[in-house]
């Protein structure tokens, strides 16, 4: 009776060698694909925080408004002409 015969050999090396190293390819593959979705994500969330040109000409014209307010009230205040 043979005890290593290479069907056991071949047995052996599969669960410990192969085994372990498909199982660890396969957490991979599925922590890339989770990490790409959440990318996505994070790209689609990041595009809705930006200002449009509009909106910051309609917010540069409100500070504008403003100063020019607070000048004419200094202005008056100090009797300025």
């Amino acid at each position: 009776m043979e005890f290593l015969s290479p069907y056991i050999v071949w047995n052996i090396f599969i669960t410990l060698v192969l085994a372990p190293l498909w199982i660890s390819i396969r957490q991979n593959s599925s922590e890339i694909k989770r990490v790409d979705i959440l990318i996505n994500k994070t790209r689609e969330e990041i595009a809705k925080e930006y200002v449009t040109r509009f909106e910051l000409k309609d917010g540069i014209k409100d500070i504008m408004d403003r100063i020019k307010k607070m000048d004419e009230k200094l202005d008056r205040l100090f009797g300025v002409k």
